[in-house]
């Protein structure tokens, strides 16, 4: 039986050591994940297990909320506190920056922005990751993407000896780097800045207070198939027969008006996920299916 399992990553292991400590605990090989977390981070991963590993293609692209430390005066290799500083702000031109002036950087990376990743980043370059090719001393050069920050607030503001922390709150798209935000809020500012922490709390519906830990995946009760691509793409009610059809392939002529929107899980009369439907003209029609055993 598949489903998916939400995990709140500790600090100081990969993603991938949480998929294999789930592979372990659940006795299968069948686990993805719907997105990573680096090693320093915290917070909620999302896991298919066995059938629900299709699933993951609909989790991958949700916006997420993070909680977040940057640090401001000193800037390194990764944009986070795993790198190497490589620049040192002046300890007083650091205790001047006003409130004002970090609120004016922070309006700037609020809402569709262009950002250029970490260089430390997983995005590919000819094949190879670029944090690959940074630990082997290759020069990395990746190009801006377009990125949505639906919120980035300041909770909190902690004056140090030469450095400056801020206790931040990001919301923002698939896609988007908090590191990449502490850098350039660190640049604009004159002073350079990193990430210390990072928390991720919110993937879609997702939230990681209803996360397990990692030595209790065993124990943890799966979230069925169905309440989770209702939840993500909205539920579209379907009859028996029309399951039935789904399944086997057959469009359902003229119920793309029930429809409603471009996709949604298609749930059977006894509350089981047939699959993820889309329309197709006046029709609607499978775009990816799950067995009844499932």
């Amino acid at each position: 039986m598949g489903g998916i399992l939400l995990v709140d990553k500790p600090g100081g292991i990969t993603s991938h050591d949480v998929v294999a400590r789930a592979r372990r605990a659940l006795g299968t090989r069948k686990i993805g994940h719907a997105g990573t977390l680096d090693p320093m981070a915290t917070g909620l991963l999302v896991l298919g297990v066995d059938s629900a590993t299709r699933l993951l293609t609909y989790l991958v692209g949700l916006d997420k909320t993070y909680e977040a430390t940057i640090r401001l005066g000193v800037a390194t290799d990764s944009d986070d506190a795993d790198g190497t500083v490589t620049a040192t702000a002046d300890a007083a031109a650091v205790a001047a920056v006003p409130d004002a002036a970090i609120a004016a950087g922070i309006a700037d990376l609020t809402g569709a922005i262009s950002q250029v990743p970490s260089r430390v980043s997983a995005i590919k370059v000819n094949g190879r990751r670029a944090y690959d090719l940074a630990r082997a001393g290759e020069e990395v050069q990746l190009n801006a993407r377009a990125v949505t920050v639906s919120r980035f607030v300041v909770r909190g503001r902690r004056d140090g000896a030469g450095v400056l922390d801020l206790d931040v709150v990001v919301d923002c798209s698939s896609g988007t780097y908090i590191r990449a935000l502490a850098r350039d809020l660190g640049a604009a500012l004159g002073v350079g800045g990193h990430l210390t922490a990072l928390r991720r709390t919110r993937i879609g519906p997702f939230d990681v207070a209803d996360a397990v830990g990692v030595d209790d995946i065993a124990a943890a009760a799966l979230l069925p198939q169905a309440q989770v691509a209702a939840s993500v793409l909205g539920a579209f009610p379907v009859t028996a027969d029309e399951a039935r059809d789904l399944r086997h392939g057959k469009r359902l002529t003229g119920a793309a008006a029930r429809l409603g929107t471009e996709r949604a899980a298609a749930i059977d009369p006894e509350g089981r996920l047939v699959g993820i439907v889309e329309r197709r003209g006046d029709d609607v029609k499978s775009a990816m299916n799950v067995s009844e055993e499932s």
